[in-house]
């Protein structure tokens, strides 16, 4: 059970998204947008991802494209990409210690293993750009919950599996409500919420608080 503004949100009391096959002219219509959003991005940011690519070459060693396992819709594995932000390797320099999976959150405050370019990327969110060729593949879209690392989904209760019923997202309602800053139970409360309440239109409206909110450099890490 999650509170949230006064609210108490009741985990359990949700339904398995039967209404989720009812709407798929608008999941078709998401799919479409998403292909045509993507595919406009990459092209216009080819100035960008080559600029990012030489101050990520210039700034440390390693690879310009970051590559994690995380979990899809479905439960299903696939690699996000992102620009390199850490040092190489800096992955295998720390041990995930979950704890409290509600009150888990997987990345918060200063670490000592990002790079200088690395720490403007993370606070302009431009190391997820990359993410345009996930949506363009079909493995994520625009807008829907973030993608777990399968460490963290292994730890999932009944409840939580509810939001791989669909493609997780670059950007979603919990990213605009707090961006990395909110534990995971309440990220899981705004995923569902997003679910129970998807349209084309609420996309679009997270999309466009999702530019307000990087502007802002709201919850920037």
């Amino acid at each position: 059970m999650i509170k949230d503004n006064n609210l108490t949100y009741d985990f359990e009391s949700i339904d398995e998204y039967e209404d989720i096959a009812r709407k798929g002219f608008q999941f078709f219509l998401k799919r479409v947008m998403d292909i045509i959003l993507s595919a406009v991005g990459i092209v216009l940011l080819c100035p960008v991802f080559i600029l990012i690519s030489i101050a990520i070459k210039l700034d440390s060693k390693g690879p310009i494209i970051f590559k994690q396992c995380r979990v899809g819709k479905g439960n299903k594995n696939f690699n996000i990409y992102k620009f390199r932000t850490m040092r190489q390797n800096a992955h295998k320099e720390q041990k995930l210690e979950i704890g409290n999976i509600h009150e888990f959150v997987f990345q918060s405050g200063e670490d000592p293993r990002i790079t200088k370019v690395g720490n403007f990327l993370r606070k302009t969110s431009l190391d997820e750009i990359p993410q345009l060729f996930n949506v363009l593949i079909g493995n994520m879209s625009l807008v829907g919950p973030r993608p777990e690392i399968p460490e963290v989904v292994e730890h999932y209760p009944k409840e939580y599996m509810q939001r791989l019923s669909v493609l997780p997202g670059i950007t979603g309602l919990a990213q605009i409500s707090g961006r990395g800053e909110i534990e995971l139970g309440k990220t899981i409360y705004y995923d569902l919420k997003y679910i129970k309440n998807f349209s084309v239109w609420y996309d679009v409206k997270i999309l466009f608080n999702t530019i307000f909110s990087v502007l802002r450099k709201e919850g920037a890490r």
